[in-house]
């Protein structure tokens, strides 16, 4: 590695460690450019010369707090007896992971980063190498699949090969499905209900197996 992307890659560190441990003392909402720059000893005009938005560096320490939920999804899904138990069962486990840091999972999944989430991507992967981040490797397909709906079609699509879909249906069964979980994180957010988080997951999945299930008896599996 070439002395200049050693010097990128310590001052992407410097800067997404010092927004990570202000995420985890102080919370999202309390994080900004100034605070960040304290922390890592640099002024806010040398962080603005790696990162465009606060958002992006609460985006990319974000990352780093969801390790908890990649663990558990292959838990989660382990007992499932078909493609659809364990397509229910992962979208369980992303719910009550992100019932319980719904500010995480907005920030990463919701937030708005200034710009589309795939030109933000391309923008960086073009700039950066991602392993600079120190994301553990089961984390990047989420970092590469930022946009929700794509990851959700692209399952889908796997089970309808299977016949456990129509091909047609799958568009709209992810749409469907992402407006419900982000409906529900948004009112947590904005207090809008006073669910607790197994209170808002158990809710937002009785919903998507609703939805789920019809989806699949309307193709004529009972």
């Amino acid at each position: 590695m070439a002395r200049s992307e050693i010097q990128i890659e310590r001052m992407l560190n410097y800067f997404i460690d010092a927004t990570a441990k202000l995420i985890k003392e102080e919370g999202i909402k309390n994080i900004s450019i100034r605070k960040i720059a304290k922390e890592a000893g640099y002024t806010s005009s040398t962080i603005y010369n790696y990162f465009s938005e606060v958002s992006h560096l609460i985006f990319f320490a974000a990352m780093r707090f969801v390790e908890k939920y990649t663990d558990d999804l292959p838990k989660y899904t382990a007992n499932a007896t078909n493609p659809l138990e364990k397509y229910l069962l992962g979208w369980k486990c992303f719910c009550d992971h992100s019932f319980r840091e719904p500010e995480l999972y907005h920030a990463i999944f919701i937030a708005d980063l200034g710009e589309h989430p795939e030109e933000f991507l391309k923008s960086y992967s073009s700039t950066y190498q991602f392993n600079t981040i120190q994301l553990p490797e089961e984390l990047q397909g989420i970092l590469f699949e930022h946009n929700l709906s794509k990851r959700s079609i692209d399952v889908l699509e796997k089970y309808a090969e299977k016949g456990v879909f129509k091909r047609e249906d799958i568009e709209k069964l992810s749409d469907i499905t992402i407006l419900i979980w982000q409906g529900m994180i948004t009112s947590l957010l904005n207090n809008r209900v006073t669910f607790t988080p197994e209170e808002a997951s158990e809710k937002t999945m009785e919903y998507i197996r609703d939805i789920t299930l019809n989806a699949v008896n309307t193709r004529g599996d009972k």
